[in-house]
Order: structure tokens, then C-alpha cells, then sequence
């Protein structure tokens, strides 16, 4: 038996097979597996503005963004420089001068 991915929409575990077509039951998403290859090859981290975000890069923050378990903040403007880019749900790694290590998403960052 063959190991099938995981629904690209909804995580499923609970994806079958329906001819060539890759089915999801949970969120009725179909898909054919060599679409979702070509998807993960071209998969690019993207700025809010839609630029193309790479390992070095100098961003900038575009909005207020409280640090969770703190009562910090930081504040819109503020440069990051040194990104480091990451699989997961936060895009980017970095060092925040006054914060020190964080993880931010990129949909929160512009590129400079």
C-alpha cells in the first residue's frame, strides 16, 4: 500500500485515491498528486507586499505586534535585519534589538 500525502488545504490524514485525482473527505478538496509536487517545488515565501523573501534579507515590521507571554511590543517600523527563513507557521527567524530571538510571520514584514 502506497503512504498518501496529507490534504494541502485542511492536514487530513484521511486522503484516498479516485482514479488520478487525490480526494480529501474532510473539505471535498481534489487534487492531482503531480500538482502538489510542482506546488511544494515552487513555494516561495512572499512579503505582505508579495516580494520574494530569502535568507539575509533586511525586513521591516508593518504593524504593532504584542509579544506572547510578555507585555512587550513591537512596534511598526521596526528593522530586521538577518532573516533566517523556516518551514512551519511562522515564516521567519530572527533577532529583534531590545527582544532578542523571535519568530515572526511574513505576512507581518515588509522587505526593504
Amino acid at each position: 500500500m502506497t503512504e498518501l500525502p496529507n490534504c494541502p488545504k485542511c492536514q487530513s490524514s484521511y486522503v484516498y485515491e479516485d482514479g488520478s485525482l487525490l480526494i480529501c473527505p474532510e473539505c471535498a478538496y481534489e487534487w492531482s498528486p503531480t500538482e502538489a509536487a510542482e506546488a511544494e517545488a515552487n513555494a516561495q515565501i512572499k512579503d505582505a507586499n508579495g516580494n520574494v523573501l530569502q535568507d539575509g534579507d533586511t525586513v521591516t515590521v508593518i504593524k504593532d505586534l504584542k509579544v506572547k507571554g510578555t507585555s512587550l511590543v513591537v512596534k511598526q517600523g521596526t528593522k530586521v535585519k538577518g532573516i533566517r527563513l523556516v518551514d512551519g507557521d511562522h515564516d521567519i527567524d530572527c533577532k529583534i534589538d531590545g527582544f532578542g530571538a523571535m519568530k515572526l510571520k511574513s505576512e507581518f514584514v515588509k522587505k526593504l
